[in-house]
């Protein structure tokens, strides 16, 4: 069979809802991966809650994955702003993953959201995604080096 046969066999369809068989085959696939490449793949999602009389003031949510730390979200309740929480939220990361044999915690931000937020705990600038569309929606790409 040549490969635009075989091409009109594989059916591409949506896999929402998102399940977890879904997830297990993903992550064998990318542990494999990484094993024959030498390597470890280390995927593990993580989560921290600030909370105040057991009600949820802010969350930071990520995972890691080879020597790297991902913030993909991090947000604090409006009315809880200002008071350090997303700073102690980061540092819980860090402290988490220090010493484990990670190198780096990475993120992105958005220019509406709070890039100086970052640099003033520590993470790094690499670099600026503009967006001439839309300019709140200029992407910030942000590291932090962490002790192995």
């Amino acid at each position: 069979m040549d490969g635009q046969q075989e091409k009109k066999k594989i059916l591409i369809e949506s896999a929402d809802p998102y399940d977890e068989a879904l997830g297990e085959w993903l992550d064998q696939a990318f542990d494999g991966f990484a094993e024959q490449n030498g390597l470890v793949c280390h995927y593990a999602p993580f989560a921290f809650a600030a909370k105040r009389d057991g009600e949820v003031v802010g969350v930071v949510k990520g995972y890691s994955f080879y020597r790297e730390v991902h913030v993909g979200e991090l947000i604090v309740d409006e009315n809880f702003r200002g008071q350090g929480i997303g700073a102690r939220l980061l540092a819980a990361v860090e402290a988490h993953f220090q010493g484990r044999g990670f190198d780096n915690i990475n993120l992105t931000t958005y220019r509406f959201q709070a890039p100086v937020f970052y640099q003033k705990n520590g993470f790094t600038l690499e670099f600026i995604r503009e967006n001439p569309d839309c300019p709140k929606l200029a992407k910030y790409f942000f590291v932090k080096q962490i002790k192995r």
